[in-house]
């Protein structure tokens, strides 16, 4: 799985992604720790997690013991931190709360398609996706989905599809700042190269990642909507390794995503679209 590297502002805004201003800068505090000890591939050293969240360590110190007090974080034998059981119970209210998760699950029941292989429902926040609901398949990709999962938009099938039924300038605003890290050679690299792959998705009804995320692996995607307009609600791809996948297949699969995400729409309130 692509580590994911926090930036050092990665607590923000979440109304314009600007640098957060608070009274409450301990919270803030807190936040960026949680965020960085979830983005780590593995467990993380008080003293990385200081140089990752310039936080003195005095500071950090009395912070971590307090989140692990709190079952927010984990610590190890080795002094290695980890994210703790605390937070199911915050991921589980959510996704109980998401009214789209329990239709995706049943349009995925009724569904004949892609039953074995690996279809993800995902949500834009800001320029991530975050992973809402994952059904791996049978067959093996060399990753493994994971809900709360998050990964730069632009690298997503179903980033790419959320993505392409925004405004222009608000979909250039967004990704305006600093270009996520490339997750592989293949990852787009710029913002006029998305703008030709979002046209794409927009023209054919569906978006590619052909590798961007991860090597050897492609992955089909189509937006959602509701009854709100077109500014799409979520996104859902399938994904293969890219070996089995020819063009006549890679349209086919494209075709089937998009009507598997029109089912998804309808039952969220969107009309039939074309």
């Amino acid at each position: 799985m692509p580590k994911r590297t926090l930036p050092a502002n990665a607590v923000t805004d979440a109304r314009d992604g600007e640098p957060l201003k608070t009274t409450a800068p301990a919270v803030v505090r807190a936040v960026h720790i949680l965020d960085v000890i979830a983005a780590a591939a593995e467990p993380i050293a008080l003293a990385d997690l200081a140089r990752q969240t310039s936080v003195p360590k005095s500071t950090l110190h009395g912070l971590c013991d307090t989140l692990v007090k709190l079952r927010l974080v984990k610590r190890h034998a080795n002094g290695g931190m980890t994210m703790g059981s605390y937070v199911m119970g915050w991921a589980n209210a959510f996704l109980s709360q998401t009214h789209i998760t329990e239709e995706f699950r049943a349009v995925w029941e009724t569904s004949s398609a892609f039953a074995q292989e690996t279809v993800t429902l995902s949500v834009l926040d800001g320029t991530d996706v975050i992973y809402l609901a994952c059904h791996n398949g049978n067959r093996p990709l060399g990753v493994t989905f994971r809900i709360g999962m998050r990964l730069p938009a632009p690298y997503t099938a179903t980033g790419k599809a959320m993505l392409s039924t925004l405004p222009g300038s608000e979909a250039a605003d967004l990704l305006a700042g600093v270009w996520p890290a490339p997750l592989t050679r293949a990852s787009v690299g710029t913002y006029a190269a998305l703008v030709d792959e979002m046209a794409q998705t927009r023209r054919d009804g569906y978006s590619i990642d052909n590798g961007q995320m991860r090597e050897g692996m492609i992955c089909f995607g189509a937006p959602v909507f509701d009854a709100s307009g077109e500014r799409a609600v979520a996104g859902l791809a399938v994904s293969f390794v890219t070996n089995d996948i020819d063009l006549a297949t890679g349209q086919r699969i494209g075709h089937q995503i998009r009507d598997l995400a029109d089912q998804l729409s309808v039952r969220l309130g969107a009309s039939v679209r074309r």
